[in-house]
């Protein structure tokens, strides 16, 4: 890593790794364009970064997950519906639980991670943040667990890297910063399901305080 982005102190910063499962690379079901390049240097920064606490999110979904757009007669993938008062995409089946597609790649060394937060497990709400799902039937976004368990090991400063830039990043990020911690997004292992905001997408952070880390590691 760049040394102007080294953490300040490394016991005190963890890296997320976001849902690099297969389903989300090309391939996948649902796989965003060029999320096969994040591989090599993600790997590298497991296996030789300054990152003494690793953790992984997985979307985990069951089959009949509201989010899918085959659970809706009439309606196509990539739809956008209204969901417990907030919309929705509605997207390929993807990330089913126990299914290939839903491990974490095999190409990563997640010996090295000490946590895994599965996310969208319920069949009645999505989840893109790495902190909270997505809205439920009682409007609520309930917790995964995640701050808490930062919190107790001490972190005050969060780096996140993998898929999608514009969605589960971005979210894990939104929450991370609104919970407090100090927030980079490594901009150069993510990619986007949508490049062509991707200008529009920094501002936005940038805007939130959340710092975006240039030049892969």
């Amino acid at each position: 890593m760049n040394p102007s982005h080294t953490p300040m102190d490394p016991e005190k910063a963890v890296l997320i790794l976001v849902d690099i499962q297969p389903d989300f690379l090309p391939g996948g079901s649902l796989a965003v364009e060029e999320g096969n390049r994040i591989l090599e240097p993600v790997a590298r920064l497991m296996r030789e970064g300054p990152f003494m606490l690793q953790v992984a999110t997985q979307d985990w979904h069951p089959e009949d997950h509201v989010s899918f757009a085959s659970q809706h007669p009439g309606r196509e993938p990539m739809e956008v519906i209204e969901l417990h008062g907030h919309e929705q995409t509605l997207w390929p089946d993807h990330c089913v639980e126990g299914t290939p597609g839903a491990e974490l790649h095999p190409d990563l060394p997640w010996e090295r991670v000490e946590a895994v937060i599965r996310k969208g497990t319920s069949p009645q709400a999505d989840s893109y943040s790495g902190f909270r799902n997505n809205w439920n039937p009682d409007g609520e976004r309930p917790p995964t667990g995640l701050a808490g368990y930062l919190r107790e090991r001490g972190i005050e400063e969060v780096y996140i890297c993998g898929l999608a830039r514009d969605i589960c990043v971005r979210w894990t990020a939104e929450d991370a910063a609104e919970e407090g911690f100090v927030t980079r997004i490594l901009w150069d292992l993510t990619r986007s399901v949508n490049p062509s905001g991707d200008d529009e997408l920094r501002e936005e952070l940038e805007a939130q305080g959340i710092e975006i880390v240039e030049g892969a590691p």
